[in-house]
């Protein structure tokens, strides 16, 4: 896993990063896949450009076929979104937020 610090210097990385690094290394063309899966090559298209996000349908589907887990591609997201809302907050996080003291 990358540090905070690697984060910052090259950026979130999309799931539709590891997507098509699983279709490279198996093999399986964008195209495939949809239809193996039975959604539109669109949809695959548009998550391996950064364009869409993984839902939980396409997790399913994803792990379905690739044998994981959904949790392993709705993980990605997640932590997808989280690293992107952390650096447009930035600082102001911490200085917007105070933390509840009990």
């Amino acid at each position: 896993m990358r540090s905070s610090r690697a984060l910052s210097s090259i950026g979130p990385v999309h799931p539709g990063e590891h997507l098509a690094e699983f279709l490279d290394e198996l093999e399986i063309t964008q195209y495939r896949l949809a239809k193996d899966i039975s959604v539109h090559p669109r949809r695959i298209n548009q998550i391996v450009k950064g364009e869409r996000a993984i839902t939980a349908d396409t997790a399913l589907r994803l792990a379905r076929y690739f044998g994981t887990s959904p949790e392993f591609w709705m993980n990605l997201q997640d932590h997808y979104d989280i690293d992107k809302a952390r650096a447009a907050l930035g600082g102001r996080l911490e200085s917007e937020v105070k933390p509840h003291v009990a």
